[in-house]
Order: structure tokens, then C-alpha cells, then sequence
């Protein structure tokens, strides 16, 4: 590969690993990203925003690694000449690795932690990239609508079991958990009616 297509993801790569620092921990991050959510949000509590801190920083993992997939996707599509699919599958494998490797390194500090859900978000962040690229939007965001669907109807439905049991109210669950599944079953029988028409 020339340098203009492996230079890009490994500078991505340093990057991430910069992010990773203990410059990057909570609670430095916590010091601009939560007067900006105060200033956006006035009347939002502190729990509130902390909760919101949390997971734009987890929402930074998923976007970290996207990107890191992409640029790896690109390397090996354009410098490789490689196919669609082992792009994806080798860019997959590089991601990973590199997240592993990120989350060992903030083990390693006194400010951060190393965690298997982050391990999991940015295997998340690089898959959906990497299945927009290999599938285009329509088929991904079609594939993402019916997992989050199967999602809301089956965890959905497993809190109101586990609320029924313990004595708690649902309240908007009772509404939200039959919508999944009529959904579900509406894109079912959509799907099933274009198959079956000429």
C-alpha cells in the first residue's frame, strides 16, 4: 500500500489512543462537556447530566472506531485492491484489535479504566460503519430498524415481566412493547406481500 492509504487509519489509530489518555478521562471531559449541556439544558438536573456526559462519551466510541473501520475499509479496498467483503472482514479484524489494545492501554492508568462494554461499543461503531459500506444505507438502516424493533419487543417485554413480578408500574411500556411487535409484524407481511406480487 502507498503511504496516502495507510496513513490515515494509523493516524486515526494515534488519535484514539490519545483520546484513551488520562487527559481524556470523565471527569476532565466532565469539565467542558457538562457546562455545555448546562448551558443547553438549564433545567436539567444533575443526575440528568451526568447521564448525558456518560453517554456522549460513549457515543464517542462508537464514532471512534467507525471512523477507524472506514479508514481501514479504504485502505484495504483502494491500496490493496482487495474485495468488498475481505475489506470489510480485514478491516473488522484491525478495529478490534486496535480496541483491545486501547482499552488494555487505559488499564494501565491511574485516571482510567479498561472495560469489555467499550471493547463492545467500538465493535459495534466499526460493524455499522462497515455494514453501511458493504450493504448501502437503505439495506443497513432497514437491517438497524428491525434489531431495534426486535429489541424493544423483547427486552420490552422482559422488563414488564420482571415489573409485573416485582410489583412495579410500567407505565409507557404497556404502549411501546405491543407497538414493537405490531410493528414487526407489519414489515412481515409487507415484506411477505412483495415477494409474493409479480
Amino acid at each position: 500500500m502507498r503511504a496516502i492509504h495507510w496513513l490515515p487509519p494509523l493516524a486515526w489509530m494515534a488519535v484514539v489512543l490519545g483520546l484513551s489518555a488520562e487527559a481524556a478521562s470523565a471527569e476532565q471531559t466532565s469539565r467542558v462537556l457538562l457546562p455545555l449541556l448546562r448551558w443547553l439544558l438549564p433545567g436539567a438536573p444533575p443526575e440528568q447530566l451526568a447521564a448525558l456526559h456518560g453517554l456522549l462519551r460513549k457515543a464517542g466510541h462508537v464514532a471512534e472506531y467507525a471512523t477507524l473501520a472506514l479508514l481501514w475499509f479504504r485502505a484495504f479496498r483502494r491500496g490493496r485492491g482487495l474485495a468488498p467483503r475481505a475489506s470489510a472482514w480485514l478491516a473488522l479484524g484491525a478495529s478490534l484489535a486496535w480496541a483491545f489494545v486501547d482499552e488494555w492501554h487505559q488499564s494501565a492508568l491511574l485516571a482510567r479504566t479498561g472495560s469489555a462494554l467499550d471493547v463492545v461499543l467500538d465493535a459495534a461503531g466499526a460493524v455499522a460503519a462497515l455494514g453501511v459500506v458493504r450493504l448501502g444505507w437503505r439495506a443497513a438502516l432497514d437491517g438497524a430498524a428491525t434489531l431495534c424493533l426486535w429489541v424493544a419487543a423483547l427486552g420490552g417485554g422482559a422488563v414488564l415481566a420482571v415489573n409485573a413480578w416485582a410489583g412495579v408500574a410500567s407505565g409507557v411500556l404497556w404502549l411501546t412493547v405491543p407497538a414493537a411487535a405490531l410493528a414487526l409484524l407489519a414489515r412481515r407481511l409487507v415484506r411477505a406481500r412483495a415477494r409474493s406480487s409479480p
